[in-house]
């Protein structure tokens, strides 16, 4: 039997939600891009599987396109945090399987969370995040936010631990985190206990923020 093809909605076209729609489209997905400015939605006739001009805090209008049966939503709305909210309340109402919302402040998270969404996405503090930990070390090439306190950073590798292997620096216990990759030129290394960090190696490393921070330090300080 064929597996069915997830189908996406994003309501809130701007350059947040436009975003997604573009990259679930260039990935073959059918997603329909809603939002209530018509002159917005022009930009995704070409890109998006449907475009439906639509207020979506109207539940009739909710319910008149069939939102019930669009796997995942994709709320983009910006600044509008009351649009923002009712619509998160209204597609649970209606019930949608899975919905997934841009948030713009902590409080707006907040709210959202008690309504029920399957998650939350805060660009702009992941995106500041990101920026502040790249320029507190000149070493840290990437950091990926996955939860309040739980992260992925990208690293150069030096000092203290070049030439030596994954077992002897025993990272896991020293530090509570995981090197879960290595970039080495332009290939991707699945390390092993044996597997030998050299110069120029770049550490993709997971765990907790603190942990982290204490990686990092230890490296800055040897």
């Amino acid at each position: 039997m064929k597996k069915k093809n997830t189908t996406f909605a994003v309501i809130g076209c701007g350059q947040f939600g436009g975003s997604v729609v573009s990259e679930l489209a260039s990935q073959g997905a059918d997603v329909i891009a809603i939002d209530r400015n018509e002159d917005v939605i022009k930009k995704y006739v070409n890109i998006a599987t449907h475009t439906i001009v639509l207020d979506s805090t109207d539940e009739e209008s909710l319910r008149s396109i069939g939102i019930r049966n669009v796997d995942h939503v994709i709320i983009g709305i910006g600044q509008d945090i009351q649009g923002s909210i009712l619509t998160a309340l209204l597609l649970k109402e209606i019930g949608v399987n899975k919905v997934t919302v841009k948030v713009v402040n902590d409080y707006h998270k907040k709210v959202i969370l008690k309504i029920g969404v399957d998650n939350v996405i805060q660009p702009e503090k992941d995106t500041g995040k990101r920026l502040a930990h790249q320029m507190l070390s000149d070493r840290i090439l990437d950091y990926i936010v996955l939860a309040d306190n739980y992260s992925i950073i990208e690293i150069l590798a030096v000092g203290p631990v070049i030439d030596h292997t994954l077992i002897e620096l025993n990272i896991p216990t020293r530090f509570r985190i995981n090197i879960t990759a290595i970039k080495r030129q332009n290939s991707i290394i699945v390390p092993q206990a044996n597997t030998s960090i050299i110069t120029g190696d770049r550490l993709l490393v997971i765990g907790e923020n603190k942990d982290l921070t204490e990686f990092n330090h230890w490296l800055l300080d040897d």
